[in-house]
């Protein structure tokens, strides 16, 4: 894989769109000149995820997590640096060259992860052409996918393809574009067995499983053989970058609808969710045949706060599927239910009418999940008293799930007058039920955001000093005075302020310096540096930039490869240390930022970054003495007070420069 050129990445990062991107895998809406959502990251109930567009960058105030929209697709993606640039250079069409050769290094900084990948997106490549380029492929394969009424545009927009039954011929070409054994097993596409390695697919028609950005995590294969003795669907074993409990067939086409309607629908099978797609209801997505997990849930929830559960007319597991929708309840969703004609299911009904047609049923058949259940539960009853009272038990031990109280209090009137009972009954039964839900809820806690006003209006979190050096702390472990002075580097670097020189005739002269200069130029001149090795990186850049006549800015260093680096300086960015403008607009009182002071500001950093450094080399020479008393090192221990005494007046000026008191 060529190296991507500095001016390339420059390009990709102009082009991109930090609120589109994330746009993709959360649900944003405008909160003041930022956006606000769910956190991706992590389970939580109130948004403290948000997005700067105007600083391109993103901060998760439940993880710490942010940066650049790099650092977004690294974290949720697993990306690698180059790989995250070249899917923003693919999004937003910079070309980049491919005509450098890979070195021996990058080759070997493929992950396991990223190999598996690639491994993935080359089956699926293949098995494609197979369908349509092969005589099996066309003759077995792509009839039975036009038999079944699928367009081939959306044959093609699902990527569907075959896998040839002729034991290993996937295999084969696998190993021959020199893809690892061990690779190939681990992703499920090749088994072994008796030395004899042969495809695990062969013979099935390929329904290829993406993520939410696109890529190839896994495979359903479907058997287009009528024998009970052999398995309908076969799907890829779990692996580092597939995990079906938190996947959604079909969500990376569906979720611009289900924003744009506030609505996911979910089915059963992979040809459920092609079908709906083909008859224009694209906010459609399914669990792959497997029972609906939180995971997936919370995956929908990123979208919308609307489920609509789509079930097969005659399906024998709608009771088994009650626990889906409990679960659904549990997350504070919204559940409705669509029940089909007897013997039709999404994939047949969908191809049976019209559009327009299947839109109508589903709009006149949409109920509430109280409605539904009831009316499946009912049917066993039979005016059997004891019966009838577990039913409604059951229906409000569901209702006791929903964590909203004013949901609750509305489904308790709707059970108390369809079963014609008395609503405190109804409400004393719930109470009880939610005092075992709570209860539980307890015992297995969610995360817990940390505490913090949000403001909405402001890209930031409103703390107390304290507050912010803590979550600092837990982070870096440095002193307050290295972070405030590569701080204002950061955010100040290229700003120009008035500091005085005195020239070699001792005549003091005004001259105008850069931020960065100045810095540079007192910590160079005593010979300091910075103790965490983050702030040395971002000082040495500095300094190079500074030989070569640059001056960098916060936005070239969330361009910056080191994501640690981007981490850094986003969150120096969503930080505030200016107070409110309100102050002024709504209280009339005048208030003077840091900007307004710059130069007085800068000044009293460097000062204290030196008053710290002084007071770290005074306690070093204390813990020497007391060394130096033991051994009796005349000549040294002179030569350390001596050293003592003169950081001490040192010290005594800078902390005059400061305005403090030294209590001796």
């Amino acid at each position: 894989m060529a190296k991507i050129p500095p001016h390339i990445i420059d390009d990709i990062m102009q082009a991109s769109r930090i609120e589109e991107v994330i746009g993709e895998f959360v649900n944003l809406k405008r909160a003041g000149s930022n956006l606000k959502g769910l956190s991706p990251f992590t389970d939580e109930k109130s948004p403290s995820f948000v997005v700067s567009p105007a600083k391109q960058i993103f901060k998760c105030f439940s993880t710490g997590k942010g940066g650049s929209v790099v650092t977004f697709l690294m974290e949720k993606e697993h990306f690698s640096y180059p790989e995250a640039l070249r899917w923003l250079a693919d999004k937003y069409g910079v070309q980049i060259p491919e005509d450098e050769p890979a070195t021996a290094e990058e080759i070997a900084a493929i992950t396991e992860r990223e190999s598996l990948h690639i491994i993935n997106e080359f089956a699926k490549e293949y098995f494609m052409n197979s369908m349509h380029e092969t005589d099996e492929g066309k003759a077995i394969a792509l009839s039975y996918f036009e038999e079944r009424g699928f367009r081939m545009d959306i044959v093609k927009k699902f990527q569907l393809g075959y896998c040839l039954n002729k034991g290993d011929d996937f295999t084969k070409a696998a190993l021959a574009k020199g893809y690892k054994l061990e690779y190939l097993e681990k992703v499920g596409l090749v088994k072994t067995k008796d030395d004899r390695h042969f495809d695990f697919f062969r013979g099935r028609v390929m329904f290829p499983i993406h993520s939410v950005s696109g890529r190839t995590l896994g495979f359903g294969g479907r058997t287009l053989i009528t024998d009970k003795k052999i398995a309908k669907y076969f799907n890829s074993p779990e692996s580092i970058i597939y995990n079906k409990s938190e996947i959604l067939y079909g969500l990376h086409f569906a979720k611009g609808d289900i924003v744009k309607y506030d609505n996911c629908f979910l089915c059963e099978g992979y040809t459920d969710v092609i079908s709906m797609y083909q008859a224009g209801i694209q906010n459609v997505v399914s669990s792959s045949g497997t029972s609906l997990t939180k995971e997936q849930i919370k995956l929908i929830r990123r979208y919308t706060q609307t489920i609509t559960i789509l079930y097969d007319g005659d399906a024998p597991g709608i009771k088994a599927s009650f626990r889906g929708i409990d679960l659904i309840l549990e997350e504070g969703m919204n559940v409705k239910v669509v029940l089909f004609p007897e013997g039709e299911d999404p994939d047949s009904y969908s191809k049976s009418v019209s559009s327009s047609e299947l839109e109508t049923y589903i709009k006149e058949h949409t109920q509430d999940f109280v409605s539904f259940k009831t009316d499946i539960l009912l049917k066993d009853s039979l005016g059997d008293p004891i019966k009838k009272a577990e039913l409604i038990r059951e229906i409000i031990h569901s209702v006791a799930l929903i964590p909203d109280q004013i949901t609750r209090s509305v489904y308790s009137k709707d059970i108390a007058a369809r079963f014609e009972m008395d609503e405190t009954i109804v409400t004393n039964e719930l109470n009880k039920l939610r005092k075992g839900v709570v209860s539980k809820q307890i015992q297995e806690p969610d995360f817990q955001e940390p505490p913090s006003a949000f403001d909405t209006s402001e890209f930031s979190v409103q703390t107390t000093s304290t507050q912010t050096q803590t979550r600092t702390s837990e982070t870096f472990f440095e002193d307050p005075c290295e972070r405030d002075l590569i701080r204002k580097m950061i955010q100040y670097g290229p700003f120009a302020i008035e500091t005085e020189h005195v020239a070699e005739d001792g005549q003091k002269q005004a001259v105008e310096t850069s931020v960065i200069e100045l810095i540079c130029h007192e910590l160079d001149k005593d010979e300091l540096t910075f103790d965490h090795p983050l702030y040395n990186r971002l000082h040495k850049i500095m300094v190079d930039g500074l030989t070569d006549k640059t001056l960098f800015k916060a936005s070239f260093f969330l361009k910056h490869e080191d994501q640690e680096i981007v981490k850094f300086v986003s969150e120096i960015e969503s930080e505030q240390y200016e107070l409110s403008p309100l102050w002024l607009s709504r209280h009339k009182i005048e208030t003077n930022t840091e900007l307004d002071k710059l130069q007085q500001a800068i000044m009293s950093s460097i000062y204290a970054f030196k008053s710290f450094k002084v007071d770290q080399r005074i306690k070093q020479i204390q813990k020497e003495l007391e060394i130096l008393d033991q051994d009796m090192d005349g000549e040294k221990l002179i030569e350390l007070l001596s050293e003592q005494m003169a950081l001490e007046k040192v010290k005594q000026i800078l902390s005059e420069k400061l305005g403090r008191i030294i209590l001796r």
